[in-house]
């Protein structure tokens, strides 16, 4: 029997996707249910294996700071499944502190997965869209309410994403001739396992769902529904950052106080 969904037929790379509970393996899970080709990528195989077995994906080893390894991505999806129609790009890593006691290290690690690394990913994976019989895709990349909002303690990872945010805007200029629509998806305070700690904290999360006003916290699964209409064909959308924080970013960042420190 044919395979059906909102996806049947399309190829998805997602990266950033070892974590069960991490916003990638969430989104696969859904590419999965509406008929996607899927295959995952994150740094750590073990994990990544794991939640690709569990989605009928196939699973590789990838780095988005390193623009061969998203090459060899791009090509094994070709190779696999003959496309590459969708490619979400979740990696990130956690840089905070003040202006005060950052170092130039924790800026270019922060750049280099969130700024360099998404533009390098729309790169190849627009390459590869581009390249078929059928020119076209949807390519989405993470961005964050930090970037819209001006939290203390997040120059380098906001500024990072900031600066992605716009480049979002130009691929999507430069790409939409070749019919590939480029997004980003802004989370708001959102439960993973970076932050279940920060959920722990009674006076933290009460704070920011005092500024929510949807009233409660966005989930995974929330940030995978965005994903997957950016990645469906109902989504006549390119060159904008898709806000999924449940209106928090129509108010503020609780400050350190409120939060309980």
């Amino acid at each position: 029997m044919p395979v059906s969904g909102r996806l049947a037929g399309k190829t998805a790379i997602i990266i950033g996707a070892s974590n069960p509970d991490s916003m990638g393996a969430v989104t696969a899970m859904r590419f999965a249910q509406e008929g996607a080709n899927l295959i995952l990528a994150a740094r750590r195989e073990a994990d990544l294996k794991t939640v690709a077995e569990s989605n009928s994906a196939l699973a590789m080893t990838a780095d988005v700071t390193d623009e061969e390894s998203l090459a060899a991505l791009a090509d094994r999806a070709i190779a696999e499944f003959g496309s590459v129609d969708i490619a979400v790009n979740y990696a990130g890593t956690e840089v905070s502190g003040p202006i005060s006691e950052i170092t130039p290290e924790d800026l270019r690690r922060s750049s280099d997965v969130h700024f360099m690394g998404p533009i390098l990913f729309f790169k190849q994976m627009a390459e590869r869209m581009s390249s078929g019989e059928t020119p076209g895709g949807s390519l989405i990349t993470a961005s964050s309410m930090t970037a819209i909002l001006a939290p203390p303690g997040y120059a380098g990872y906001a500024g990072a994403k900031s600066g992605a945010d716009h480049a979002v805007k130009i691929a999507a200029v430069e790409y939409g001739p070749k019919n590939i629509r480029v997004n980003a998806i802004a989370p708001g305070f959102t439960k993973t396992t970076m932050t279940e700690q920060a959920f722990e904290m009674e006076s933290l999360a009460q704070a920011f769902l005092n500024e929510t006003p949807l009233g409660r916290a966005p989930t995974t699964q929330d940030i995978a529904n965005a994903a997957l209409w950016l990645a469906s064909d109902e989504a006549f959308v390119t060159g904008q950052i898709i806000d999924v924080t449940g209106g928090q970013t129509l108010r503020r960042i609780p400050t350190p106080q409120e939060m309980g420190f």
